[in-house]
């Protein structure tokens, strides 16, 4: 695809943004009266929930910390979350590679010492993706983790930016995504404004890595 197909000459994306916009984002905590914390989340036309369970006492004893919480986290697609009709196990390795990254995000933010011999759950699925979908699952996260009363360093706040032809673009959707282009994930902590996550898959000049990573992380705070 052509430059002018993501961006046109008056500055359009495909969806009608400024390459530096945010998609709309909605949500909306306690949708679940069975969690301890649960939260719904819509950024564009990205869809997910997210529900906690704990602090609660550990199911497996073996991996029980004696000093402080552990973090089990599953991450999994709807089958009809895109136009891709094959149904992901939670042993796909995208699925499992999420919910990792989720986990290791946590585990660095959430007062885990405060919960001792204890574990907190957390269960995340995408309804519908059009892109963004790692962003959404740790913002939906944050938004679960509060409502459970987790006790935590800071909110953790995600967004992604990426490069299309030597053009940097915030909060990318799934056409956006699948160019071939670099996409950059980052979550950070708003009020130290350390970052606790970042990803990238593909390879970028440094000048232009620095513009994207600044643009993902304008993003996440603006989330």
């Amino acid at each position: 695809m052509s430059k002018l197909e993501f961006v046109s000459p008056e500055g359009y994306r495909i969806d009608g943004r400024r390459p530096e916009e945010l998609r709309r984002i909605q949500c909306k905590l306690g949708v679940l009266s069975r969690a301890d914390g649960s939260a719904y989340l819509e950024m564009g036309n990205t869809k997910v929930i997210c529900a906690v369970y704990g602090p609660r006492e550990v199911t497996e004893r073996r991996k029980m910390q004696y000093d402080k919480a552990i973090i089990n986290c599953e991450f999994s697609m709807s089958t009809f979350a895109s136009s891709e009709r094959r149904k992901r196990t939670k042993q796909d390795r995208r699925n499992v590679e999420t919910a990792l990254i989720v986990k290791q995000t946590f585990e660095s933010t959430i007062l885990l010492n405060l919960f001792p011999r204890s574990q907190i759950d957390i269960y995340i699925q995408i309804l519908q993706s059009d892109g963004g979908d790692r962003a959404a699952a740790i913002n939906a996260s944050t938004l679960a983790l509060i409502d459970a009363g987790v006790a935590m360093r800071d909110f953790v706040c995600a967004c992604s930016a990426g490069c299309i032809d030597g053009s940097p673009l915030l909060d990318l959707n799934y056409v956006e995504g699948t160019a071939n282009g670099a996409e950059l994930p980052v979550a950070l902590l708003p009020r130290t404004n350390g970052i606790v996550m970042l990803q990238m898959d593909s390879r970028l000049p440094i000048d232009m890595f620095e513009r994207v990573l600044r643009l993902a992380m304008e993003g996440a705070r603006a989330v």
